[in-house]
């Protein structure tokens, strides 16, 4: 049966979510999981409170979920440090390193980024640049990637730290992070990766790997929104300023209550993850699914570009629809199809996106661009949908 005799337009239903870039629905078994630690009778205590069972039971419910992360993404269970989201661990990575790198009348540091960063570090890099420190923004190739020699050409003797993303969240481009992070050693500069996008979507080894901190979210991979780590490596000279103060939590380095219900919350999605062939298995699932939406495009009377790389994460897309504002087929799509033009962060903005426009893209093309997005729930069906509502509407808006 064809898609449209499953998804009518005129059966009052929700739109099909295309948008998983910018968040996930909680799994049902983390829910589970989550909903065990909030009653009286359940996990509610607080972790850091030690004299009595209910403290103990919430310290090793947090503890279980650390090692849950720590074992996809390779590392010690010690080097996480939990924060409220990849922003937070953006911001404590980035200031905080800078902070602690200056010591009494020294010059201040050189940070290297890129222009396709999130919001989350080019806003902190921006928030540090006024503060004395000196900042260099990378440009990507046209296909939005940034190399190992882009690193090493932009290094300075007074260079510090570099903070470069691992996939990006608009188009999808895969960084060689493990070359550059052997680049940064070789230099003996830090190196931090935002891993928003990366983490339980690509297989993830810190073990094998240079990269001194890296910074994860849980709402991108089906757990609780409010919750994200911070990995930094123990063994390296890596300092962090605090830039919450309090309790002295997490090793000094974010103090808070910890949420327990969160913790284990993201712990168990990460568990839900799997090792490395679930997660391979998975990229090949997502790969057929955009492979199906771009030839069902390439055969209809769609006419669209791919911005970025071909070969990118398979579960990002983002394409330029000439001749049609895009946020117009936004709204007009936005009773079938739950997409956005980019990141969530900058859906109230009206200008093209940062990152479309530091490839070189035209900026009539990045106005026309729309990025769609696929997860697990993702199914032919949807994609088919997606197709088949795109042709229509963009003929009914060229008409």
């Amino acid at each position: 049966m064809a898609a449209s005799q499953h998804r009518s337009p005129s059966v009052q239903r929700r739109p099909v979510y295309l948008d998983y870039a910018a968040t996930t629905p909680v799994d049902p078994r983390v829910a589970a999981d989550m909903s065990r630690c909030l009653t009286l009778e359940d996990c509610f205590g607080n972790p850091a409170s030690r004299s009595h069972q209910y403290g103990w039971e919430a310290e090793e419910a947090v503890e279980q979920a650390r090692q849950q992360l720590a074992t996809l993404v390779g590392c010690d269970p010690w080097e996480l440090v939990w924060t409220s989201g990849a922003t937070e661990s953006n911001n404590l990575a980035i200031k905080g390193f800078l902070e602690s790198s200056v010591r009494s009348g020294e010059e201040k540091g050189h940070l290297i980024t890129s222009a396709i960063e999130h919001n989350a570090v080019l806003d902190t890099a921006t928030y540090m640049e006024a503060r004395g420190y000196t900042v260099t923004r990378l440009q990507p190739s046209a296909e939005g990637i940034l190399t190992p020699v882009d690193v090493q050409a932009a290094l300075r003797p007074n260079t510090v730290l570099v903070s470069l993303m691992y996939i990006n969240n608009e188009i999808g481009t895969i960084n060689p992070v493990n070359d550059i992070a052997q680049v940064c050693a070789d230099a003996k500069v830090a190196l931090h990766v935002d891993a928003a996008q990366a983490l339980g979507k690509i297989p993830i080894d810190l073990r094998e790997s240079a990269v001194d901190m890296m910074s994860f979210s849980g709402h991108k991979i089906y757990g609780p929104k409010g919750v994200g780590a911070l990995y930094v490596r123990f063994d390296s000279d890596i300092q962090l300023a605090a830039q919450m103060h309090g309790g002295g939590h997490e090793k000094g380095m974010r103090s808070g209550t910890l949420p327990t219900h969160q913790l284990v919350g993201f712990g168990s999605t990460a568990s839900i993850c799997g090792g490395r062939k679930d997660i391979l298995a998975e990229l090949k699932r997502l790969e057929t699914l955009r492979k199906l939406f771009l030839d069902s495009l390439s055969g209809s009377a769609v006419e669209f570009l791919v911005n970025g790389s071909p070969n990118g994460y398979s579960g990002i897309l983002n394409l330029a629809f000439p001749g049609v504002n895009g946020e117009t087929l936004l709204m007009a799509l936005s009773a079938d199809l739950a997409l956005s033009g980019g990141s969530a962060c900058n859906s109230l903005k009206t200008e093209p996106s940062h990152v479309l426009l530091a490839l070189g893209i035209r900026e009539d093309l990045a106005d026309s661009s729309l990025r769609f997005s696929f997860g697990r729930p993702t199914t032919e069906e949807d994609v088919l949908f997606a197709a088949e509502r795109l042709e229509a509407v963009l003929s009914s808006l060229r008409a």
